[in-house]
């Protein structure tokens, strides 16, 4: 079993899935004739005259995600019913056709170039108007389209595919040729990362919530994604079980376990995506979500080795909501507050440590009443290997913090291993001098990049 260990623990994410951790965040603009008509789905028979943003602002739009913190736009350029928000040549049901008459995809793509933000797209597989929906014409249909986005508006950085398909149980049903698209991302926009369930690049984490698992691995078995590279040979019980069962809405994927029965690993990290109201599409009676709540998703996607992709979307002026422009700033504001000063602290290696299990000493500056949060990070470029570990303050033996998997980046929130004791019982705490990271298995000798304390 070593040797495969050792192997799972040199599964290397290419220079593109590296380039997306880095970014961390950014946006999802869900926006349509579903804007219009009140509705989450379309039915792809909508009057192309019912899309009319009369005050269309991209530069709104970009703004407001960058105040959030955000580095990216990922713009709907096509939902299920088939409506362009480009002027494609290969359908009437577009902007060309709408009274606005534009093109909101260039307007978007240069929004963010102004602002400095990536931008990248979606484009539903599904289409409820085409007439070739369901044919073997389709792929063809659907790859010309593809490649009009991607020659005509500079810089791609993502491409978002699910995998919705067909109108109902005895509708049509269209067969994706996912491989051909992947290649013409590959030769149009080669630096352009692919989310999809199953790879090759990005996967689902499983809900559109903002749930995020226990230990969101980036090293998963090939069952899950077939579309991404194989790394490794076979576990050491490959033979003896099968995972077809696996889907990223389970909850260990990528445990031990799980990668022991698998044919071969592969590197797909996950995105949690949520929309900033209930809602994916604009609804006027609809409220954004908390501070809390958005906070409580960063720390659980980009602090938890996953990207978070916040949907934001327009409402039928083609503004962003104003009641989501001042959550954003809120919340931009809130997490420069709590993650823009870390504290000044050492950070010492103990010695005589195995290399799977290493402790790293944080010595402080000077003693402090609390500290919030600490943060940790592999160098993931070697490959993703710790599966467990503890922080502890001062000399306790009481862990403050107990986690999994750590990978890109591990925001650990500490807390008072004593809050649940007997009120009457004195549980004061010393001032914090030092804390210590202690990784209590790994699958192979531990790479870390980075430990900061906030």
């Amino acid at each position: 079993m070593l040797p495969f260990l050792q192997e799972a623990a040199r599964v290397r994410p290419s220079q593109k899935q590296l380039d997306w951790f880095d970014l961390e965040s950014y946006a999802f603009i869900h926006f349509g004739p579903n804007t219009f008509t009140d509705k989450e789905w379309g039915t792809g028979q909508e009057p192309e005259s019912i899309f009319n943003p009369t005050k269309l602002d991209c530069r709104q739009w970009a703004k407001a995600i960058r105040s959030a913190g955000m580095k990216g736009m990922v713009l709907t350029a096509k939902h299920h019913d088939g409506f362009c928000l480009w002027p494609s040549q290969y359908t009437e049901h577009s902007v060309k056709n709408s009274p606005f008459k534009g093109d909101v995809v260039k307007e978007a793509a240069d929004a963010c170039r102004e602002y400095g933000l990536k931008f990248g797209f979606y484009l539903s597989p599904w289409d409820r108007n085409s007439r070739y929906y369901g044919t073997p014409d389709y792929n063809e249909y659907f790859c010309n389209q593809l490649k009009e986005l991607l020659t005509g508006y500079g810089e791609i950085f993502y491409v978002w595919f699910d995998n919705a398909c067909g109108e109902g149980p005895n509708g049509k049903k269209q067969i994706y040729d996912f491989p051909r698209y992947f290649d013409l991302i590959h030769t149009y926009q080669p630096n352009a990362v692919i989310f999809n369930d199953f790879g090759p690049d990005i996967r689902w984490c499983g809900n559109e919530g903002g749930v995020p698992r226990q230990a969101e691995w980036a090293v998963v078995p090939s069952e899950l994604c077939p579309y991404a590279t194989v790394q490794t040979g076979p576990g050491p019980l490959a033979e003896e079980g099968c995972l077809s069962y696996l889907y990223n809405t389970d909850g260990d994927i990528g445990a031990m376990h799980q990668i022991l029965y698998s044919k071969g690993l592969v590197f797909a990290p996950s995105e949690i995506d949520m929309s900033i109201r209930p809602g994916w599409f604009w609804h006027e009676k609809e409220e954004p979500h908390s501070l809390a709540r958005l906070f409580q998703v960063y720390l659980s996607s980009v602090g938890s080795n996953a990207c978070f992709h916040l949907n934001i979307p327009p409402n039928r002026e083609g503004l962003l909501d104003d009641r989501d422009v001042r959550r954003l700033q809120e919340y931009g504001d809130f997490l420069k507050k709590e993650f823009s000063d870390p504290i000044p602290a050492k950070v010492e290696k103990l010695p005589n440590c195995p290399p799977t299990q290493p402790q790293y000493k944080i010595l402080l500056e000077k003693p402090r009443k609390e500290i919030k949060y600490v943060v940790l990070s592999e160098d993931i470029a070697q490959g993703q290997r710790v599966e467990s570990f503890r922080i502890t303050k001062n000399q306790d033996r009481i862990a403050s913090f107990e986690g999994a998997c750590i990978g890109h980046k591990r925001i650990c929130p500490l807390q008072n291993p004593f809050k649940n004791q007997n009120p009457l019982t004195d549980t004061s705490l010393p001032d914090i001098e030092s804390l210590t990271v202690h990784i209590t298995a790994a699958r192979d000798e531990v790479r870390m990049k980075d430990i900061k304390v906030y």
